[in-house]
């Protein structure tokens, strides 16, 4: 839970109750972040912006946990993916996943979409 701390109180719902419905079991790796680690992402080309979402704690990035290690098989994600939109869906709250991006398709980051929770 420590990843965490910093993160919108909304998001931080979605993600527990997306744990109860997944049956994929899956861990927090990344959540709020500082400019100096988003700085750094963006020189090994892990991201392609220095506006993310983790910057204000709006964004989350999870990993599959399967068979004790993590997992970056897509085949995962998509299980989770649909925990976490039927959990935001049951709380009513909006988010969005990297993996329906166009560009830079990234399973793992999960964000409150910017139009309903502005920067804070």
């Amino acid at each position: 839970m420590s990843n965490l701390e910093g993160v919108h109180p909304d998001l931080i719902k979605v993600v527990i109750r997306a744990i109860e419905l997944t049956q994929v079991d899956f861990t927090v790796i990344e959540g709020l972040r500082t400019k100096e680690r988003q700085a750094q992402l963006l020189k090994e080309k892990k991201t392609t912006t220095m506006n993310s979402r983790h910057l204000t704690g709006h964004a989350v990035d999870i990993a599959a946990w399967v068979d004790n290690t993590i997992s970056w098989d897509w085949k995962h994600y998509y299980i989770i993916e649909k925990a976490m939109k039927q959990a935001a869906s049951e709380l009513n709250i909006p988010i969005e996943w990297g993996g329906d991006w166009k560009t830079f398709k990234d399973a793992p980051h999960w964000q409150l979409p910017f139009k309903n929770y502005p920067k804070e």
